[in-house]
């Protein structure tokens, strides 16, 4: 397999990145890395390589088995610098932990035949919508660098409980944690990381539901992990479907492909950093709970 080192990552070492992206525990990398079975062009890596972006490494790994996801993914456009994608639930964006061939990123590049394609940015694996992938390697870091600078318009939808007592529009700010190896991540006390504009678009009741549901637009100015999903819950709004927040299920809950977590991301805007051109995409999906929740919950009614 080969695998290219993201530009710009936090990693003291390259071990350290590996360990967090290919293994299911840190001995696995340990003993790959003893065997020396990751190389670069200039010879095997060593447990102390430092990490620098952008380096490849190819190494080879025997893969376990992966629950198919049964979902088509959707190109919404094609030029000679960009694929923009419209991503199902429950499929990663890039290959991470035990989810490698069953990804965005895998499947755009056998179904495209690019295989230098990679990903500007990154959505939850149970999250839906827009993403923007980068089709020549050395023109990745420009648009990476639209995330990381904040010039990308960002929307999604969602689907959570409504609360009349609850004013909006606000917009909500607080420090958010994620420990690895802790699927959930947390507020704490602190200077705010994170930032999320949270809009009522709609409201409707729903009897079988036993109350009433809103369909929000939320606007995340950061892109702090599980950051929509965490502002939502603070505001006692948990969205429909998700695993994890309040209470993290067991993962048969989580990979139920009949219940897929009520978070579409809508939109992506941003001026293109190599051609000037200003783009604006649109998902072409839409959050089955809205129109059609006794269907969509239907296991629970």
């Amino acid at each position: 397999m080969r695998l290219t080192l993201p530009v710009g990552g936090r990693w003291g070492t390259v071990r350290d990145h590996l360990v967090e992206r290919l293994a299911p525990g840190a001995e696995v990398v340990d003993g790959m890395l003893a065997a020396g079975e990751f190389v670069t062009l200039e010879g095997p890596v060593k447990h102390d390589d430092p990490y620098v972006g952008g380096q490849v490494i190819w190494f080879h790994r025997e893969l376990a088995p992966e629950t198919p996801v049964p979902f088509p993914i959707e190109v919404l456009y094609r030029d000679e610098h960009l694929v923009v994608a419209d991503k199902p639930h429950f499929l990663a964006t890039t290959p991470r932990g035990s989810h490698i061939t069953e990804t965005a990123l895998a499947r755009l590049r056998r179904e495209l035949e690019l295989p230098g394609l990679s990903a500007a940015h990154r959505l939850d694996r149970l999250t839906a919508g827009v993403v923007l992938f980068v089709v020549r390697p050395e023109e990745r870091g420009r648009y990476q660098s639209l995330f990381a600078d904040k010039r990308v318009h960002k929307e999604y939808e969602a689907i959570a409980p409504y609360d009349p007592v609850l004013e909006l529009p606000r917009t909500v700010r607080s420090r958010i944690e994620k420990v690895r190896g802790v699927i959930a991540a947390h507020e704490v006390p602190g200077e705010a990381n994170s930032e999320s504009r949270v809009e009522l678009i709609d409201h409707r009741p729903v009897p079988s539901y036993g109350g009433a549901l809103g369909r929000y637009r939320l606007l995340p100015r950061t892109g702090r992990t599980h950051q929509l999903r965490v502002h939502m819950n603070a505001l006692g709004l948990p969205l429909l479907g998700d695993p994890v927040y309040p209470a993290v299920l067991d993962q048969a809950a989580a990979d139920d492909f009949a219940r897929p977590l009520q978070l579409l991301a809508t939109t992506l805007e941003f001026t293109d950093p190599v051609t000037g051109t200003e783009h604006r995409f649109h998902t072409r999906r839409t959050l089955q709970a809205w129109d059609a929740y006794d269907a969509w919950d239907a296991d629970e009614v």
